[in-house]
C-alpha cells in the first residue's frame, strides 16, 4: 500500500521550491500536487496525457480549450491530452491533485 498525507506532500513541494510535486508514478498513471498562489500566473502548456484535476483548496477559474468554469475545493476537471488549459483569476491559494494517464513524461 502507498498512502500519502496532503500536509506532508505540501511541505515537500514547498521545500523543493516548485509549483508541482509528482509523488506517485505507476505503469498507467502518475499523480502530483500542483500549487499556485493567489494572483499567480499558471505557466503550463498542453500535455501529451489525459489529466484529471481535483481541487483540494483555493479558488480560481480554469479554461480548457474554449470553455471556462470556476473551481473551488471539491471541483473535478478533466482535460484531454493536447488541449490548451490554464488556471487564472486565482483568488485564493490553489492546491490541486493532478492525475496523468499515461504517466507524465
Amino acid at each position: 500500500m502507498k498512502a500519502f498525507r496532503l500536509d506532508e506532500l505540501e511541505a515537500e513541494r514547498a521545500a523543493n521550491e516548485g509549483a508541482y510535486l509528482q509523488f506517485l508514478r505507476e505503469r498507467h498513471m502518475s499523480v502530483g500536487l500542483y500549487a499556485l498562489n493567489a494572483g499567480e500566473h499558471d505557466p503550463q502548456r498542453p500535455h501529451n496525457q489525459d489529466e484529471v484535476y481535483f481541487v483540494v483548496s483555493g479558488r480560481a477559474s480554469i479554461t480548457v480549450g474554449e470553455e471556462t468554469t470556476q473551481v473551488a475545493r471539491g471541483s473535478v476537471v478533466y482535460v484531454p491530452a493536447g488541449v490548451a488549459h490554464k488556471f487564472h483569476h486565482i483568488s485564493e491559494d490553489l492546491r490541486v491533485l493532478v492525475v496523468f494517464s499515461p504517466p507524465e513524461a
